[in-house]
């Protein structure tokens, strides 16, 4: 895998330097214990749309993500400082706020919310967040709940290994913000193994490891940012998870099974989907379609992983991406735009939609001696479809990493 241009420890480094003045300038004193936590956004090549219905998918981590330095807080408080955002979150460990809409403090009071219904927190946290650069569509959100647990834990002592902590995410995002999203977020972003592909099935809540075989080309990790953003919980995401349950509901009733209070589609036997698929309503069909022959994707797209067989690999990435589009419906025109442009982009080596596919980034991978190529074909023929988010495109030549850790870094 090819090295993310201008490399991942500079970015640390910078990023430390202007997190360590901010933390001195917020707190009024001189952060003795400042310690680091970094938190990779997540690539997930094939999986896309399933993992809330506990399909199976991929990932890894990217050597770029969200770094957070923290310090105990005697106090018993939570106070929280970002690079990005406005004000000052502040509240006492015993009693955590409701969420607010829209509000960038949502993550650490979530965070905090879930591990006090596990864990007694006896000691707070002066915290200074940042990322190392906006680009959405790949789990910022999780990474930054992620860095927030880890760093909790840590100024409380507390032995919380990966799985747990995936849970605790989810219940960040399932209990406290209302988005309803599986596990593959949080479950690359703490077990990601650099150069390695992560193969996740999220009903038995299992993560395989696979590295790269031999015969894989040196690749970047392609991310581009269409300039388009927007929440997850203002967007159709919840709908289509509530879709996905009522296509799961009818395909059992169908087949005179008995279908649990919330119905998944993994809980459908495949040929009860076969059988029946054709008597769904048409928005339900498809997205039992998607579900189904997405999961067939990853399956395959594993085993060509497992060969070192890029191109197969990347043709199934642009049939999930396309399957995004007609049986899942989601995305954006400027999404669609990028998608359309990097499938036919010379040295492109399959592209999709990343995250929940209404805002963001489109992934792929790509040729490392075609990187400025890309970049003008990108700039040339988005501006002319989108010239507005043009002005705000970014385009991300990245590797692979491993998951969220503690760093040590000189602020």
């Amino acid at each position: 895998m090819a090295q993310c241009e201008g490399g991942a420890g500079s970015w640390q480094a910078a990023l430390a330097r202007r997190l360590t003045a901010v933390f001195r300038e917020a707190f009024g004193s001189e952060p003795r214990e400042l310690q680091f936590v970094l938190a990779p956004y997540r690539l997930c090549p094939l999986g896309a749309h399933v993992d809330h219905q506990l399909g199976l998918a991929t990932g890894m981590a990217l050597d770029r993500g969200v770094l957070l330095a923290f310090a105990p807080n005697e106090a018993k408080r939570v106070r929280v400082r970002s690079l990005d955002f406005p004000g000052l979150v502040e509240f006492p460990l015993d009693a955590v706020p409701a969420g607010t809409a829209g509000d960038w403090g949502n993550y650490v009071r979530g965070a905090t919310m879930a591990l006090t219904e596990h864990y007694e927190l006896l000691t707070g946290m002066d915290a200074v967040i940042g990322g190392s650069v906006p680009i959405g569509g790949l789990s910022s959100s999780a990474a930054v709940g992620c860095a927030y647990l880890l760093a909790l834990e840590k100024v409380n002592a507390l032995d919380v290994d990966a799985f747990a902590n995936i849970s605790l995410d989810q219940r960040i995002e399932n209990g406290y913000l209302g988005l309803q999203n599986g596990i593959l977020d949080q479950s690359m972003i703490l077990l990601a193994k650099r150069s390695h592909l992560a193969f996740l099935d999220c009903q038995a809540r299992t993560v395989e490891s696979i590295p790269p075989a031999a015969s894989l080309p040196n690749v970047d990790l392609l991310i581009v940012h269409s300039g388009v953003t927007q929440a997850l919980t203002g967007t159709d995401y919840n709908q289509r998870v509530a879709q996905c349950g009522e296509a799961a509901k009818r395909l059992l009733q169908l087949a005179g099974e008995p279908a649990p209070q919330r119905a998944r589609l993994r809980g459908v036997p495949r040929e009860v989907y076969l059988r029946h698929r054709d008597k769904l309503p048409l928005e339900l069909r498809k997205r039992a379609v998607h579900f189904f022959s997405e999961c067939e994707r990853v399956t395959a797209g594993v085993a060509a992983w497992r060969r070192g067989d890029l191109e197969a690999f990347g043709h199934l990435v642009r049939d999930s991406g396309r399957s995004s589009l007609e049986n899942y419906e989601c995305g954006s025109p400027e999404l669609t735009s990028l998608y359309t442009i990097l499938c036919q982009c010379e040295g492109v080596l399959g592209a999709r939609f990343s995250g929940a596919g209404f805002r963001g980034s489109c992934i792929g991978f790509s040729d490392p001696s075609r990187r400025e190529q890309i970049r003008e074909t990108l700039a040339a023929q988005y501006r002319a479809a989108h010239p507005n988010a043009a002005t705000r495109m970014e385009v991300h030549f990245c590797a692979s990493a491993g998951g969220a850790r503690f760093v040590h870094l000189v602020g």
